[in-house]
């Protein structure tokens, strides 16, 4: 989470767009994201040359070659001569990096409309002088701010929280994928990807877990083409966060990210049965027209509603046995509307229902104040329900209030995250809890009984400690007498008066 400072640092770079003459707030964000994603390439390259040295190899696949030297953000930051700067960077630098992976991969093909439209070299060599700095800092004290970073430029968009799209906070993210532990022989997708947050925290699970499979042990070239070239997957409608994304997953080792201009729930849609994991936060509150959506989906659910028909989505996305970690409003748990009960019977009678975690309103301020809650299952097409966990989350680690600070990470009072993790991986111990405990099983007799309702207040048990009072006899004594406390030390601040 970023702090107070650094916002204001990020807020100056924005201002300095702004008085230089860009004032669409899209278009600062491509334009911060482009340099950003110069700086890290060149950070990426000098963390391949570091090792080459120690190992006494090559880089096979360098990014720059000797030849483009001078391209490097290393090199052009510090042209004291803003002309030359600008100069390099317009017509060299961000050419070279529309061309990454080659001119007709899709990285390429994504970036194949992307514009350099700072207007001025005064105006450049500001911006780079002021993000250098910035990420700087960033290296210095959290290596994992640029997803931050990017979710804070995001949130100034005009549109940032409409039409049920919001910002999935980054440590939600993150506990969502050590839930599902992706693995190395995954198809991961997100149906409605944005700058693919779900997919980058994907990566970094992967290659911190699986580090010397893809990066160290030779003989494994199968598996790291798989995660270089087939292993992440995206659909957006937003031709910039499709740009962001591939810039995103190009930076964890992803050569040709596969994000693609697609609407999900469109009949121009035909994908089912290709991936293993679903790792979505979809938007909640839009609603589509009949004949624009895809026939097999109202077929699952008749159905205007987008939460609703990504569930029916994601389902038909996944092979047999994959999984799918979904944020979902919490009406969709306890909907009675014909549509939210058949979603929810789909999943729990003819698939496998796993988890139900219920998180605290505030998860996604200051966007909303929305409940929401995160629904795990597998895809069998034959059943397979037989008991469901829930976990009622009360705190995530950051205030509940539009400010999100952040609490003591290790107190359990205040972030239930770890507890969950740890829970979920060893669910055979929680087969004893009681339902006045933060989590519990619920045998699915009982949710189909209750109309497969998923909230986990119908399930809780509450305790209720008795309350023992005074009589009423000994409560008026009690005021009597400090009534009487009351009249003596009045009279005694009369005789001192006089």
């Amino acid at each position: 989470m970023l702090t107070g400072e650094f916002k204001n640092k990020v807020d100056n770079i924005w201002e300095t767009f702004w008085t230089g003459g860009i004032s669409n707030p899209l278009s600062v964000i491509e334009q911060i994201t482009y340099l950003l994603f110069m700086k890290q390439l060149d950070e990426q390259q000098t963390k391949q040359e570091r090792r080459a040295r120690l190992s006494g190899g090559k880089i096979t696949n360098p990014i720059f070659t000797e030849e483009d030297s001078d391209i490097r953000w290393s090199n052009f930051k510090n042209k004291t001569d803003a002309q030359e700067m600008f100069e390099i960077v317009k017509d060299k630098a961000f050419q070279h990096m529309k061309e990454l992976g080659g001119k007709d991969s899709k990285f390429a093909r994504h970036l194949d409309n992307a514009v350099f439209i700072i207007p001025t070299p005064q105006l450049l060599q500001r911006v780079v002088t002021a993000i250098d700095a910035l990420l700087e800092e960033m290296t210095d004290k959290n290596k994992d701010t640029m997803g931050d970073l990017y979710e804070y430029l995001l949130s100034k968009l005009s549109t940032s929280g409409t039409n049920g799209q919001f910002r999935t906070p980054r440590h939600i993210i993150k506990m969502m994928v050590e839930l599902m532990q992706p693995s190395l022989g995954d198809k991961i997708v997100d149906p409605a990807a944005g700058t693919a947050g779900f997919l980058v925290a994907a990566a970094e699970y992967i290659t911190k877990n699986f580090n010397e499979e893809l990066f160290i042990k030779s003989g494994n070239e199968s598996l790291q083409d798989h995660y270089k070239k087939s292993m992440f997957y995206g659909f957006d409608t937003d031709q910039t966060m499709l740009r962001i994304a591939s810039m995103n997953l190009m930076l964890h080792a992803v050569e040709d990210p596969n994000m693609e201009y697609k609407d999900s729930l469109s009949k121009g849609n035909l994908e089912e049965e290709q991936y293993t994991l679903v790792l979505a936060n979809p938007p909640f509150k839009g609603s589509l027209d009949y004949s624009e959506v895809a026939d097999n989906l109202l077929a699952k659910v008749k159905t205007k509603k987008t939460e609703l028909l990504f569930l029916a989505l994601m389902l038909r996305l996944l092979k047999n046995g994959g999984r799918c970690a979904v944020v979902v409003p919490d009406g969709v748990l306890f909907g009675s509307s014909n549509a939210h009960v058949a979603i929810r019977k789909e999943i729990i009678d003819n698939h496998k229902l796993e988890a139900i975690i219920s998180m605290p309103s505030g998860v996604f301020k200051p966007y909303a104040g929305v409940s929401t809650a995160i629904m795990i299952f597998q895809k069998t097409s034959i059943g397979g329900t037989d008991q469901v966990w829930f976990y009622d989350m009360k705190a995530d680690g950051y205030s509940l209030d539009d400010n999100r600070r952040e609490l003591d990470l290790t107190n359990h009072e205040e972030n239930n995250i770890p507890d969950i993790i740890n829970r979920f991986h060893n669910l055979d111990a929680e087969r004893t809890r009681a339902r006045t405990e933060q989590s519990f099983f619920v045998e699915v007799d009982e949710i189909r009984a209750n109309n497969y309702d998923l909230s986990i207040k119908r399930y809780m048990e509450q305790v209720f400690e008795e309350v023992s009072y005074s009589s009423p006899k000994q409560i008026l004594q009690e005021i009597n007498n400090l009534e009487n406390e009351i009249k003596a030390g009045l009279q005694k601040i009369g005789e001192m008066l006089g």
